[in-house]
């Protein structure tokens, strides 16, 4: 049988959604670099032409031509300047399940390891896309601007998170330690998705 009276409440605390001045007070904005200002204002161009795509296609019935390929393309250069932004704060995706079950000793080399790889990744896809950039001719169908460009600013992205990860990698090596060699080390930090 359907129950619909309301549970008593009147004892518990309210759980509800609201940031008091306390919780203001504790935002940290203290990782914010001059680089991550990029992706914030690419996000809001972004932001910008599709809201003009939406109003003039539903509101004005009229719809501009440019805004969705300028969008597509500006979506491109928000998730690639924002792989930079993880880079650099090492908060890309990792597995670490396995990391709670071996030795601290291979956790440091598992950690190098991982390291070496994900640099050399990103270097190599930087090349990769140098050399997509370097064969793409023609312009954008919308504007007069050349294609190669987004394939040059995804290879700029590529080598920049090669950068910060080699950077990463070396300040595991010499500190001996990370999020995944010592967790608990970094339980008090807020955590990323790592």
């Amino acid at each position: 049988m359907y129950d619909d009276t309301k549970p008593d409440t009147s004892g518990q605390e309210d759980l509800s959604l609201h940031i008091s001045d306390q919780d203001a007070e504790e935002i940290d904005l203290s990782d914010i670099r001059p680089q991550d200002f990029l992706v914030l204002a690419l996000f809001w161009v972004l932001a910008f032409v599709v809201f003009l795509q939406f109003f003039t296609r539903y509101v004005l019935n009229d719809s501009l031509g440019w805004t969705e390929e300028i969008a597509r393309y500006l979506l491109i250069g928000v998730t690639f300047a924002g792989s930079v932004m993880a880079a650099r704060k090492h908060s890309h995706i990792a597995v670490e399940f396995l990391y709670r079950w071996v030795p601290r000793p291979l956790r440091r080399v598992m950690q190098s390891v991982i390291d070496l790889i994900t640099t050399g990744f990103f270097a190599t896809l930087a090349w990769l896309s140098g050399q997509l950039a370097t064969r793409t001719g023609g312009m954008m169908v919308s504007i007069d601007v050349p294609k190669s460009y987004v394939y040059w600013f995804v290879a700029l992205c590529f080598a920049g998170m090669a950068i910060h990860s080699a950077i990463n990698g070396i300040r595991h090596l010499t500190s001996g330690t990370s999020r995944l060699i010592d967790p608990e080390d970094f339980a008090d930090e807020p955590r990323a998705i790592d």
